[in-house]
């Protein structure tokens, strides 16, 4: 039977919304040629616009559908779908204020048809997003939910959700918009388009989180996605989103995608939307991080770009390139004396590059107080939107948004050469991301069955590539926004000053700070009576750290034979260097046998117990002296010890039994019982937990590092899950005490999950650590543990008495 022309139309639309274009076109062209109807013709002329402009033809498409509307005979229902697609149209072709105007008239004639209002307002809400009225856009998309949903059309819902995720996102909300994405997921990506635009999205938000890594890796994925379904217009859109993520810590590459959605914008005839991709192209050639063999924009070409961004009503994007171009003259030694005033709907990150901004231009005139006070102003701003966070993921990525006005501080401090400054200012460093402490989140039964099911599938592929798969994309995807949603209530602390740090240090004891300035490192070395500040020269990190770890995994694994003293020289010189450059004279300096350490993350992966300074001291490596001193007034008596020993662990029963000797009251779950389930629960109700398990760290995803147990991996989201934490942890497996360094100053791992969970000290080694090495030093350590002895006591202790040098090290409040 011939189907009718209203029946093949409505075939076509469906083809359109699932991304089948040229099925679409095909079928549009039967329905034409037996559409008799005016209005009917009308309407297949507006689909084929639609299906014109989604494959880059935006000048046909208005052309198309500019004809059709001009029909005469048309009903008002027809010219009102019409108007909403060209305003659709001219929001595809940049020209935002046509857009509006038509989705106005279209929605103000659509009132009998909820649904093509619906969607009408969905179209509006993209072009008030992208002029930043995001309460205009949010009304229209609550208003299309309620009409999706009375229509019965989840798919449609869903969308609209996910719309209003992203709207979240530009507000600031990241926890809201991720919730509302991955809510709206299953349904809103149903189709490939539709999961690529969801992915697209979820990625801005990633981004804005500082998780740039995986959301580049989704960008490119998904701009490759939009290019085999013949999309240009949504290829270029990822590009530039992906352009804008370089821009923080890859210029170059920056500049090179930025380009390249510049020209697929060119080429779709999109102007507005290709001046945005110029901004982007601009600020990346006015990093600072460029060689300077690389042709710098003139004022010229960013006044140009800034013009037209603003004709385009992209006032936030205008004003981040004019800051970008203030930063750079600044920090050439030419600033500009142009105003710094954003806006009050200025973005976060306008407002973080105006005081950016502000900073070099009191460094340009030699006003190194202003300089810190402008850094200091930003970092509160961000201060205050980072109160919303607890979650650890969250929190350490937030140093992304921090990095230029920490480094200004620092670099400020550092020339100051005053102990007082640099104290504060190691302390902002190191306590941007611990200042919100998170209470223990409520028990969640779904993430533990679905962390399960990661585990499984992490079991049939060991290698890195088990993340990417699709199922186990997802779950990863659902077990972050729980984690960043489900933290329950926080507190915030303040920083310590130098006074009060002075005033908790015990007469035995001093306060090592190492601050990092990018050109610069100095020790600034704290006791109760007195401060000097040590500067760190020769100080190259190239040379000094670029073959450590792979001497000291050599080291752990040639243990005999021909080989092995030539392999323990090696090392041995490699350490003694590193000591002698940063550690002995500021141990020289502090005279104290227990040291209180802090790093930035590009010293995390020494290790400190191994240099030949630390010999006859006791060291905890705090996360900041705030934290340090809060914690150890924690501290509670160490009454029950537990104990889990993984598989393929060579002496690790071993170790563990001859650990749990010593303790009045232990548990021991061997090889074959010590499943996560167990091991979680144990770790609830014992003061020490150890676990001799192999581990594994993953540098792109900190929270899926994990230790090896019976019937999978126990990941750092799984200690989220534990109702209580153990006091002290003891981590005697390879690489977990490893930390992945986030923006500069902040590094996160396994050791660092535990202490944000609430655990006063984690003992771990940053490097491999030889099977024999590990099972007699931390069995005598027990001995110290069981005794009474701080964690930082007991490990120097034994290894006084064993004479084992190995890089276990205590973290947090040692003693």
């Amino acid at each position: 039977m011939t189907r009718s022309a209203d029946a093949l139309h409505s075939e076509a639309v469906d083809l359109v919304n699932r991304g089948r274009y040229d099925e679409a076109a095909q079928v549009l062209d039967r329905a034409e040629s037996d559409a008799g109807d005016v209005n009917l013709r009308a309407r297949i002329a507006g689909t084929r616009a639609y299906v014109l402009a989604r494959t880059g033809h935006v000048a046909d498409a208005e052309r198309i559908c500019g004809d059709a509307i001009a029909e005469p005979g048309l009903s008002d229902h027809t010219v009102a779908i019409l108007a909403g697609q060209l305003g659709a149209l001219a929001e595809e072709a940049g020209r935002l204020a046509d857009a509006e105007r038509w989705l106005t008239r279209a929605i103000e004639a659509l009132a009998d048809d909820p649904v093509a209002e619906a969607n009408t307002r969905v179209n509006r809400s993209l072009v008030r997003m992208q002029h930043r009225r995001l309460d205009d856009a949010e009304d229209d998309l609550r208003c299309a939910v309620a009409a999706y949903a009375a229509a019965g059309m989840p798919v449609a819902e869903a969308q609209a959700r996910h719309n209003l995720g992203y709207v979240a996102m530009l507000s600031g909300d990241l926890v809201g918009a991720l919730q509302a994405m991955v809510a709206a997921a299953p349904l809103a990506g149903d189709t490939a388009v539709g999961a690529a635009v969801g992915d697209l999205d979820r990625a801005e938000v990633l981004r804005d989180a500082g998780q740039t890594s995986e959301a580049e890796a989704i960008l490119e994925r998904v701009a490759a996605t939009f290019g085999e379904l013949g999309m240009p217009l949504d290829r270029a859109m990822a590009e530039l989103n992906l352009a804008r993520s370089l821009l923080n810590h890859a210029p170059e590459r920056a500049g090179t995608a930025a380009a390249a959605a510049s020209a697929g914008f060119e080429a779709f005839g999109n102007e507005a939307w290709r001046v945005r991709a110029e901004g982007i192209r601009l600020r990346a050639l006015l990093a600072p991080e460029l060689p300077a063999s690389v042709e710098r924009p003139s004022a010229g070409e960013v006044a140009d770009v800034v013009a037209a961004l603003q004709r385009n009503r992209f006032l936030n994007e205008a004003a981040a390139l004019r800051l970008a171009y203030d930063l750079a003259l600044a920090e050439r030694g030419q600033p500009s004396t142009r105003p710094i005033r954003p806006v009050a709907s200025a973005s976060m990150e306008v407002r973080l590059l105006a005081h950016q901004a502000r900073a070099a231009r009191a460094r340009a005139a030699g006003r190194p107080a202003l300089v810190r006070r402008h850094a200091a102003n930003g970092l509160d701003m961000l201060t205050e939107w980072q109160h919303a966070f607890g979650s650890l993921d969250l929190q350490t990525s937030f140093g992304m948004h921090a990095t230029g006005l920490i480094f200004a501080g620092l670099g400020s401090a550092v020339e100051s050469g005053r102990p007082d400054v640099l104290f504060e200012w190691s302390e902002r460093a190191r306590h941007l991301s611990q200042q919100v402490t998170p209470l223990r989140p409520p028990p969640d039964a779904r993430l533990a069955e679905e962390l399960a099911e990661l585990r499984m599938i992490r079991a049939d592929d060991p290698g890195e590539e088990w993340l990417s798969q699709p199922r186990a994309a997802a779950l990863r995807e659902r077990a972050r926004e729980r984690q960043w949603s489900a933290t329950g209530a926080i507190q915030v602390d303040r920083p310590i000053t130098l006074e009060e740090l002075r005033s908790a240090l015990p007469p035995d004891t001093a306060h090592i700070a190492y601050v990092y300035a990018r050109t610069a490192l100095v020790a600034l070395v704290v006791t109760s009576d007195g401060d000097h500040v040590v500067p760190i020269r020769q100080w190259d990190s190239d040379l000094l750290l670029g073959g450590l770890r792979a001497d000291l995994d050599m080291a752990a694994s040639v243990r005999s034979g021909p080989m092995a003293a030539v392999v323990r020289r090696s090392l041995d010189s490699r350490l003694e260097a590193l000591s002698n450059i940063l550690l002995a004279d500021a141990v020289k300096r502090a005279g104290r046998r227990r040291l209180v350490i802090t790093i930035p993350g590009i010293l995390g992966g020494i290790p400190w117990a191994m240099l030949p300074a630390m010999r006859g001291h006791a060291f905890t490596m705090a996360s900041s002296a705030s934290r340090w001193v809060r914690m150890r007034d924690g501290a509670r008596p160490r009454r029950r010890a537990g104990f889990a020993v993984g598989p393929r662990v060579a002496r690790g029963e071993e170790e563990v039994a001859a650990a749990a000797a010593v303790w009045r009251e232990s548990t021991v779950l061997r090889a074959g019982e010590a499943s996560v389930d167990h091991v979680t629960a144990l770790a609830a109700r014992v003061d020490v937990l150890h676990v001799a398990a192999h581990g594994r760290h993953t540098v792109d995803n900190p929270l899926f590092s994990g230790l090896e147990l019976a019937d999978g991996t126990l990941f750092g989201y799984d200690i989220d899950l534990m109702p209580e934490v153990p006091e002290t942890v003891v981590l005697s497996a390879c690489e977990v005490g490893r930390s992945s360094v986030r923006w500069g100053e902040e590094a996160i791992g396994m050791t660092r999950i535990w202490l944000h969970a609430g655990t006063q000290s984690v003992v771990a080694a940053p490097v491999i650590v030889a099977d024999d090495a590990a099972c007699e030093l931390l069995g005598a350590m027990h001995e110290g543990l069981a005794g009474g002895q701080p964690p930082s006591e007991a490990l120097a202790a034994a290894a006084a008495h064993t004479g084992i040098v190995a890089p276990f090290q205590v973290h947090g409040a040692g003693f």
